[in-house]
């Protein structure tokens, strides 16, 4: 499918007009014709006519029928858009502006930007991230991949004393995150984790790549040189005694990811709940695994992402 270049001036159109947005969604979702999401037939389904909205006006939603399971369906059902009631228009430039943003895009900036509440641009945000995540069926790493940690949080000094932990050392309950990079691809997959211990660590690294095919590069923290035993290889540079490179070998990926993570989260968001980590996590990693395409080429990725992610309010805030 030929797919035209995306950018402010470009996409404006689609922001304003519903009827555009539609034909642009389906042309990113389905490039060999509608799919249906009942029965997953591709290009097998009709176009229903349009009803009238309860106002008498013209309807933008256009609803499919599907020739083989009968059942109806638009681009929007089993995606982060369905059960919304913004118009698609505000989601595209919502989802365009989340792919541009090197730094990410603050709930209260979508709010003024789409004139929406912020509780609504807060909930859209969320969704986005959910389609930003990486595929239950993605591969598992192989290579030389690069692990390190880092922690999310607040600095002690600037917390009520009722928040830390331990008030004599004046620690804070900071999250720890794993993060692996994979020095041939230039994926990142990161993690908030519970602790650092070896069983933890090793634990999140086995569920994301293959150890026995795997060169481990580390620093020299006592966990993974346990861990680099069940590897293929493993090279830990020691941070102590000066040493960033060995052999070809460092952290050196894995600390500009972070970088770049905490600078944004720092002034973009200013502050990240434990509860909703991972999905800042999945936005960064997918900018930074995507970081060489055109802005273009990320949003009709994460445009291809959204299906089968639909995530309710009730789930992303807790409720039963």
């Amino acid at each position: 499918m030929s797919m035209e270049t995306f950018n402010i001036a470009t996409l404006a159109k689609h922001f304003t007009n519903e009827a555009s947005a539609w034909e642009l969604v389906e042309k990113m979702r389905w490039a060999n014709g509608p799919v249906c999401p009942h029965c997953g037939v591709i290009n097998h389904a009709y176009l229903l006519k349009s009803s009238p909205t309860s106002t008498g006006k013209e309807s933008h939603r256009k609803t499919w029928k599907c020739a083989d399971c009968r059942r109806k369906f638009s681009v929007l059902i089993g995606t982060i858009f369905e059960g919304t009631q913004v118009p698609l228009s505000k989601w595209l430039m919502a989802i365009y502006l989340m792919s541009a943003s090197k730094n990410g895009v603050a709930a209260y900036e979508l709010h003024r930007t789409l004139n929406v509440t912020h509780k609504t641009a807060w909930f859209m945000i969320h969704r986005i991230r959910e389609g930003m995540k990486l595929a239950p069926v993605s591969a598992m790493m192989r290579g030389t991949v690069v692990a390190d940690e880092t922690w999310i949080g607040g600095n002690p000094q600037n917390m009520h004393a009722n928040k830390r932990v331990g008030s004599k050392q004046g620690k804070t309950a900071k999250t720890p995150v794993l993060s692996l990079v994979n020095k041939e691809t230039g994926e990142v997959r990161s993690q908030a984790i519970p602790d650092v211990t070896g069983a933890t660590l090793r634990n999140a690294i086995s569920q994301t790549v293959v150890m026995s095919e795997t060169t481990l590069h580390t620093d020299s923290a006592h966990p993974y040189k346990r861990i680099g035993k069940d590897m293929a290889g493993h090279i830990a540079v020691n941070h102590f005694i000066g040493q960033y490179v060995l052999n070809g070998a460092g952290t050196n990926e894995a600390e500009g990811y972070f970088s770049q993570l905490k600078r944004s989260i720092d002034g973009t968001h200013h502050h990240v709940s434990v509860e909703h980590l991972n999905r800042y996590l999945a936005e960064f990693d997918f900018r930074y695994t995507t970081r060489k395409m055109s802005d273009s080429d990320r949003m009709v990725q994460l445009m291809g992402q959204t299906g089968m992610r639909r995530l309710t309010y009730k789930r992303l805030i807790g409720k039963p």
